[in-house]
């Protein structure tokens, strides 16, 4: 068995498992299959059967997969994982929108019930989704940044997205943006949270950095979010005010498609520092410089926002409970949650 956890799960089933059927006398487990529409281009190596983890959601009419970050020590996709692709030796991955089949985790019937949320990253929404489980519903998400989020709402491929796109000619989040990437969907925009960033650092904060012009200055190791990020979006808008030239900052380039990941990157020591959150500083025992205020909104089609599935979603941001466990977070605002900006 491999070392890695991922690779070792993957590996008890497609050979332990059927080698335990074997020797047992019966008929290997076979998990229940579903045409889905792939989300997103997704390249595999072109001389081995690749196995990717998706969410899958039906929206609308068409049932979804998304695939969600790959990695062998990636443990989170065990357990967000709705399901697998297979991608066969040759083929090299699929274009977005690709019909795959899709062998389930879970039952078909949890399809219909599941909210799929693609966009940026929050913690806030991985406890949304243990509140919705009470109350029959699942929200699997798909962290591709906040203009990604935009561009799935636009291909009708979630049923929202989490974005705090900070506009750098009006400094206001996300409202500049929905003419440019939904100029033809009805949307409401709801806020989450309001959330602080700033500098995830080793513990003790070994190279004394107090902000973005100490990262280019002492010229350490940072660690950014992909194109299209809000997180990143932020990084850029600052480095412009400060006079920064992104070829200034060491490791501009090397990008991570969550907060967590950030803090993983610095807590490893490939990265120095990163600009996220501090609730997943917190997470890995590092230490955090706290920066700059930033809202974290919903966007959803409105023809969804008013729909039967998503209602609890919306009780659950009023509740006394919800909020607490959110602000109970470091670095979290939860005086405006659930109000409607537009």
């Amino acid at each position: 068995m491999p070392g890695y956890p991922v690779s070792a799960a993957l590996t008890g089933e497609i050979l332990v498992e059927p080698l335990l059927a074997v020797w047992q006398g019966r008929r290997p487990h076979e998990l229940p299959t579903v045409q889905a529409e792939l989300t997103r281009k997704t390249a595999s190596p072109l001389g081995d059967d690749d196995y990717v983890r998706v969410v899958v959601g039906k929206v609308g009419e068409r049932v979804l997969a998304a695939p969600i970050q790959r990695g062998a020590g990636v443990i989170s996709s065990l357990v967000r994982a709705d399901g697998l692709v297979v991608f066969p030796a040759g083929s090299q991955g699929q274009p977005a929108g690709a019909q795959v089949t899709v062998h389930l985790y879970r039952p078909a019937a949890e399809i219909e019930r599941t909210i799929l949320a693609i966009g940026s990253h929050d913690m806030a929404l991985d406890v949304l989704g243990q509140y919705l489980a009470g109350h029959g519903r699942r929200l699997a998400s798909a962290n591709v940044g906040s203009l990604g989020g935009l561009v799935a709402l636009r291909r009708g491929e979630a049923h929202l997205a989490g974005a705090h796109l900070l506009d750098a000619e009006t400094g206001t989040y996300n409202t500049p943006f929905l003419p440019q990437y939904l100029p033809d969907v009805p949307v409401t925009l709801v806020t989450l949270v309001g959330r602080e960033q700033g500098l995830i650092v080793p513990a003790g904060n070994p190279h004394g950095l107090r902000g973005l012009e100490d990262v280019a200055e002492h010229g350490v190791r940072y660690v950014n979010r992909q194109r299209g990020a809000g997180t990143r979006l932020l990084l850029d808008y600052h480095l412009a005010q400060l006079g920064i030239a992104p070829e200034q900052v060491q490791g501009y380039e090397q990008e991570e498609y969550t907060h967590l990941a950030v803090a993983a990157a610095v807590a490893s020591g490939r990265a120095a520092c990163g600009l996220g959150i501090p609730a997943a500083a917190q997470a890995l025992d590092l230490g955090f410089v706290p920066l700059f205020q930033e809202r974290y909104d919903l966007v959803v089609p409105t023809g969804y926002y008013a729909g039967e599935l998503l209602q609890p979603l919306w009780e659950i941001l009023q509740t006394a409970a919800f909020r607490h466990a959110i602000a109970a977070l470091p670095g979290y605002d939860v005086s405006h949650m659930g109000e409607v900006v537009r």
